[in-house]
């Protein structure tokens, strides 16, 4: 009879024991995926307002989100030498001008070139209307650029942020 208390006494430490193994293996999991959306964030092109939309407006847009910004999708594009990303979204003109003023966009003069060679097409992002807003842009001096339209008619705001 003594041996069966021993033997539950071992057997209780061994699952105590694979408990401890288990929480610590998922404690780690979740590190390596902390790190992985650091080096790789996630964005749902697909799909509009996720958790993941929102944080990657708030990191590339530098504002914070107001009960105007909704319907954000957005879409990256990092594999090659190139990266670029879009969002899209509907806001008030007076946070889309707090965009401007956060991300030092000036108006285009030029108004040409919108780099939709390298814009992805999806049915958020429309070309042909974007084509015929005015083009707020910032660069860097050394290839790497910002632009963005804002439609007045459709509160509707277009974000592309790419390098070459």
């Amino acid at each position: 009879m003594q041996h069966y208390g021993w033997l539950y006494i071992l057997f209780s430490m061994f699952l105590l024991s694979c408990n401890q193994a288990q929480e610590k293996t998922e404690e780690i999991i979740d590190e390596i995926d902390t790190q992985i959306e650091e080096v790789f964030p996630k964005f749902d092109h697909d799909q509009p307002d996720t958790e993941n939309n929102k944080q990657r407006f708030r990191d590339f847009l530098k504002v914070e989100i107001t009960t105007d910004i909704r319907n954000i999708y957005c879409y990256d594009d990092a594999i090659g030498i190139d990266a670029d990303y879009m969002f899209s979204f509907n806001c008030s003109s007076e946070t889309s001008e707090k965009i401007i003023r956060t991300n030092q966009l000036k108006i285009d003069t030029i108004n040409a070139n919108n780099g939709f060679g390298m814009q992805d097409d999806f049915p958020w992002w429309n070309k042909d209307r974007i084509a015929e807003l005015q083009k707020y842009s910032w660069t860097n001096g050394d290839q790497y650029y910002k632009y963005y339209w804002y439609d007045q008619d459709s509160s509707k705001a277009y974000f592309f942020d790419f390098d070459l």
